[in-house]
């Protein structure tokens, strides 16, 4: 049975692998269509060039560092690797607890070791080649650092905790694990700009002029409390732009990055917020959290289950059920059904995201909105023809052409 499981789990990761690749190709092919004309002149026949390097450079990076994790896993398993370092720390620890975290604390840090050097020539060569990068050295190391810390403190902290119900209550494990986890949830939620970016990034209140007059007109007039306007420094890490709204309740709050600030007019700054109200006036915050809530259920029910199989870990090369291996085990024979229900996410976030626009066309900012998000799209080099199967499968937004002729009609 052990053997079983064991072909099912390299069928399920050579598919996987199989298909990303397929779609990579697909996409990559795609990309030399002609430009729509809707689109037309977002690239001039110069910068179209760069962008089609830019995606090509991309697409064979990706297929490198895909290929080399791939091979890494595979190796791991093949060899029995994850059986014989299970073996080597239950020699350090007694405590099952321990033994799980130092396990997935070797894992983790044996995988950024091999990870970090094509995260540096992805920054450093080939953001830096395009004219995106602004991180310096001293940053990327900073940045991994409070990375580490965060995935100590928090990251072990969740585990330790699930670990430690598993322990204490394996029958009503996945629905108290569930209740810790999705409360642990709903206050990074609230609380995650004033605490997580801080770290990483610093925030400041937009300061009183034309544009935080603008916004707040607008708010006023879509009735929407909004008091909470900041200004990220994105700029330090990357010219590309971006907005985003978080935080619920009295905690809401629109964020800026400095560089959409420096590329757009004070009109297309304030049709992208309104494309953010938007999401907060249909609520798709709280539909996504009440959908994840079930989802997660789900997850942790069967979790519950696949913890008490001998065979899952006979499968990794263990001799009995343990935590780390049954885990490991399980997360990839529920990668197919996980992918189903992303494909569905998906298909949800993207009605969202016409919502969104929609409201943004009702309130009479769909040319600002357009202007804004062809500006966007070509600062950060974007693929105008992304191939149809590839947008299902990976998109969560529409894409520019699908958002372009929805705010037209």
């Amino acid at each position: 049975m052990a053997k079983t499981v064991f072909i099912i789990i390299i069928i399920i990761l050579i598919v996987d692998f199989i298909f990303e690749r397929f779609l990579a190709y697909l996409n990559i092919r795609s990309s030399k269509q002609p430009i729509p004309e809707l689109l037309s002149g977002i690239y001039d026949e110069a910068k179209y060039k760069k962008q089609q390097m830019y995606l090509n450079v991309n697409s064979r990076f990706g297929m490198i560092t895909t290929t080399f994790s791939f091979l890494i896993i595979m190796l791991m398993f093949g060899f029995g690797g994850f059986g014989w370092l299970d073996s080597v720390v239950n020699e350090w620890f007694a405590s099952p607890i321990l033994v799980s975290l130092v396990f997935f604390a070797i894992l983790f840090i044996a995988n950024d070791i091999l990870s970090t050097p094509f995260e540096i020539y992805d920054t450093f060569v080939i953001e830096e080649r395009f004219g995106f990068n602004k991180t310096t050295p001293k940053t990327f190391v900073f940045d991994k650092l409070k990375g580490y810390l965060l995935t100590l403190i928090i990251g072990g902290g969740i585990l330790a905790l699930i670990m430690w119900i598993y322990h204490l209550n394996p029958k009503y494990f996945w629905l108290i694990a569930w209740a810790c986890v999705s409360a642990f949830g709903l206050f990074m939620g609230m609380f995650y700009s004033e605490l997580i970016v801080p770290l990483f990034n610093k925030q400041t209140p937009l300061e009183p002029g034309e544009l935080r007059d603008a916004i707040e007109k607008f708010s006023t007039k879509a009735d929407f409390s909004l008091k909470n306007i900041y200004v990220i420094d994105g700029s330090k890490r990357s010219t590309k732009s971006n907005a985003y709204f978080t935080g619920l309740g009295k905690k809401k709050r629109i964020v800026l990055y400095d560089t959409l600030m420096d590329e757009l007019t004070t009109d297309e700054i304030v049709a992208v917020l309104a494309h953010e109200i938007g999401h907060n006036k249909y609520k798709h915050m709280l539909k996504n959290m009440v959908i994840a809530l079930p989802y997660n259920l789900l997850i942790f029910f069967l979790l519950g289950i696949f913890l008490k199989s001998d065979v899952l870990a006979q499968a990794l090369g263990g001799t009995q059920a343990n935590f780390h291996l049954n885990l490991l085990a399980f997360g990839i024979l529920y990668s197919p059904i996980s992918m189903i229900l992303g494909l569905l996410m998906n298909i949800l976030s993207r009605k969202f995201e016409y919502q969104a626009d929609n409201f943004v066309k009702t309130s009479g900012l769909a040319k600002d909105l357009i202007s804004s998000l062809k500006k966007i799209t070509s600062q950060a080099l974007s693929n105008l023809t992304p191939h149809p199967t590839y947008v299902f499968v990976n998109y969560s937004h529409p894409t520019l052409l699908q958002r372009v002729k929805n705010l037209i009609s």
